[in-house]
């Protein structure tokens, strides 16, 4: 039996069983699944799972953060499910089906730019360090750098840029390269295409801006003539070409013969690539990027450019989740082609901190639940480091203001990044070391905006934790409460025997505090008709639901934890149901205190609600109360335009 074992046959369940996975596959931290129907993953019972760290779901795969040890807990679980494991490919192909065309396009996007992100990287830094010794003058009374008083560190800045200029110059190689991997077609080919994208034949393309027109080199076909520029740094003719490349080699190898195609098939497609790419796209691709990077440029020195970095700071982590922030690296690298260096990356590495420090929030409100700390303390570092994934999805979407206050603490950070024109040199670490990235004439205004992004989501969401009562409040209540009211209940019920059936039920007492209203008023069709039968609701203003006589727990809707069922002593039934359409959001937002069979007094609390959470998903928080069996009851007064408060004012006597 595996480490895992346990966990693994509770997970195949909570999935929704064999036959629900249509794939499954892991990566360094996650399990992927491709399902059948995503609806039947339970992500409240999974991430309840001591070896799970949180889910999400993003480009039609469902996946569980397991951490350092997924590995070993996809072995336990494919023995324990009986499935093959196959490649990650295999599991994105799978998860086509659950994807619309924009997100299948920005998924495709994605994957391409992917492989590439380390080689960016590892550029970003490499330049940022080139600023501390080349840039910035700290010596001499500051008017020398370090390269100026050292041979030494003058040759290491030399050295350096022999990778810098590997990475950002030959970009499009690499780019043709990532899209024939992708597309699976023939990966040297794409290489040689990409080569001649940035051949030292052709006029480095850094230079064209600065060559008259009539200088500029061409191929002389007699008929027409063909500008020899090169492609440098150039995003768009690279993605153009790399494409026609793919699809006329699927082309002449369809209806080529095979006895000639190993010759005639890589001669035919390459030759026309090269040709279309110099002649038609690589042009075209250029003018694009330009007319896209001189669009975004434009909104980020406008005289709007303030609202321009707001919006844009604010949705950049909801970007995340959809995966088009991966449009951004194309843009970034292409403002950097240029203009010399890019506004929008900085935006992009105050949005990872600022997640961040809501996270470092809620480590401090949970300081004493050991479980959650096992997922927000990595993840805190992590995203401070650049990788928001386990800060996003394992924390700051699971409770769902945190995220909110660094969307908020973004935007301010974004704003006085753009106001005061920060630029980096190029793409870095999208966390706090990004500084090394930062142009060094506005490395201190970048450190005044981290500060920022630390500090407003730090006390926002702090400030509302408290409220909420997370670290003391309802969070911690749960099961301790349950398990007290479940012992008293039965403990009372044992007492009392039979004698609580003879005792008449006379009123309901108001099951939350807030506004009673006529049946007939509640904005739904089913509940105003009395479909389900008669009753009131309240337009609350507390966020519990509490028990309006001594009952037994019936039914706890498990998976939405919207409503709940109980049966009173005198053969009564009601229903209790919290807000409008509120079983579309599954349980985000709700807690129960109860479970089915518990005894439960007069009062007690039923179900915590976020009425916020209710509210930022556009349904209504009004909580309706139907009597579906009336029992041995007499007639029913329903008292109604009235507020009432909960435990303490009565809404129905019972005759």
């Amino acid at each position: 039996m595996g480490k895992f074992t346990g966990d693994s046959k509770k997970l195949l369940e909570y999935v929704g069983g064999r036959e629900n996975i249509a794939a499954v596959s892991h990566c360094v931290t996650r399990m992927r699944f491709v399902l059948n129907d995503p609806s039947k993953a339970d992500t409240e019972a999974i991430e309840s799972l001591s070896s799970a760290k949180g889910t999400f779901t993003q480009a039609g795969q469902f996946q569980v953060i397991i951490g350092n040890e997924v590995s070993t807990f996809y072995n336990d679980f494919a023995e324990v499910a009986g499935i093959e494991g196959v490649s990650k490919e295999a599991v994105k192909k799978a998860a086509m089906q659950n994807q619309t065309l924009i997100q299948r396009i920005m998924s495709s996007l994605a994957e391409i730019f992917a492989p590439l992100i380390p080689a960016i990287i590892v550029g970003g830094l490499i330049l940022g360090f080139r600023n501390i010794i080349g840039e910035i003058a700290l010596f001499d009374g500051g008017t020398k750098t370090l390269t100026q008083i050292s041979v030494f560190w003058a040759g290491i800045n030399s050295f350096l840029w022999l990778i810098g200029e590997a990475v950002f110059h030959f970009l499009p190689v690499c780019i043709v390269w990532s899209i024939t991997k992708k597309m699976g077609t023939t990966q040297a080919l794409g290489i040689v295409l990409g080569i001649t994208l940035v051949s030292p034949q052709l006029l480095n393309a850094y230079s064209v801006a600065t060559t008259a027109a009539a200088e500029i080199p061409k191929w002389n076909f007699g008929l027409f003539q063909v500008d020899m520029i090169g492609y440098q740094a150039q995003v768009l003719p690279a993605v153009l070409a790399g494409f026609t490349l793919v699809y006329l080699e699927r082309f002449f190898r369809k209806i080529c013969p095979a006895m000639i195609s190993m010759i005639v098939v890589p001669f035919c497609y390459l030759l026309i690539s090269v040709a279309v790419a110099h002649g038609i796209l690589g042009p075209i691709g250029w003018k694009i990027g330009a007319v896209i990077s001189d669009c975004v440029n434009a909104g980020l020195t406008s005289p709007f450019k303030g609202v321009f970095a707001g919006i844009f700071g604010f949705f950049y982590a909801p970007l995340v989740i959809t995966g088009l922030h991966h449009m951004s690296n194309a843009i970034d690298l292409q403002l950097i082609a240029d203009f010399g260096g890019t506004t929008l990356w900085p935006m992009i590495a105050l949005s990872n901190i600022a997640q961040g420090s809501a996270v470092l929030a809620m480590i401090l409100l949970q300081k004493n639940d050991a479980k959650a700390k096992e997922v927000s303390v990595p993840a805190c570092i992590s995203c401070y480091l650049g990788v928001t994934e386990p800060a996003m999805f394992g924390v700051n979407l699971k409770y769902g203001f945190p995220f909110i206050c660094g969307m908020a603490g973004s935007a301010v950070g974004a704003v006085l990044s753009v106001v005061s024109g920060i630029k980096a040199n190029a793409i870095g670490v999208g966390g706090i070391p990004g500084i090394l990235s930062i142009q060094p004439q506005y490395m201190g205004l970048f450190a005044a905006a981290m500060g920022l992004v630390i500090l407003i989501p730090f006390c926002l969401t702090y400030a509302i934790g408290r409220k909420k009562g997370i670290g003391g409040g309802l969070e911690n209540q749960n099961e301790a409460s349950r398990e007290n009211r479940s012992e008293a209940g039965h403990e009372a019920s044992r007492e009392e025997g039979k004698d609580s059936a003879s005792q008449p039920i006379r009123e309901l007492k108001a099951y939350v505090s807030g506004e009673v209203i006529p049946m007939e008023d509640v904005p739904d069709q089913v509940f105003a008709s009395r479909a389900l039968g008669d009753g009131v609701a309240i337009k609350p203003e507390d966020g519990v639901l509490r028990a309006p006589a001594d009952a037994m727990v019936a039914v706890v809707m498990e998976e939405s934890l919207h409503a709940c069922g109980l049966v009173l002593d005198n053969g009564m039934e009601l229903l209790l149901h919290i807000g409008l359409d509120t079983v579309e959001m599954k349980g985000d937002g709700f807690r129960a205190f109860v479970k089915p069979g518990d005894r439960v007094r007069a009062g007690e609390e039923l179900i915590a609600f976020d009425r916020e959470k209710i509210a930022g998903a556009g349904h209504s928080d009004m909580v309706i109360m139907v009597l579906t069996n009336p029992g041995n009851s007499g007639a029913i007064s329903w008292q109604t335009g009235r507020r009432v408060r909960a435990l303490a004012d009565t809404v129905a006597r019972i005759d």
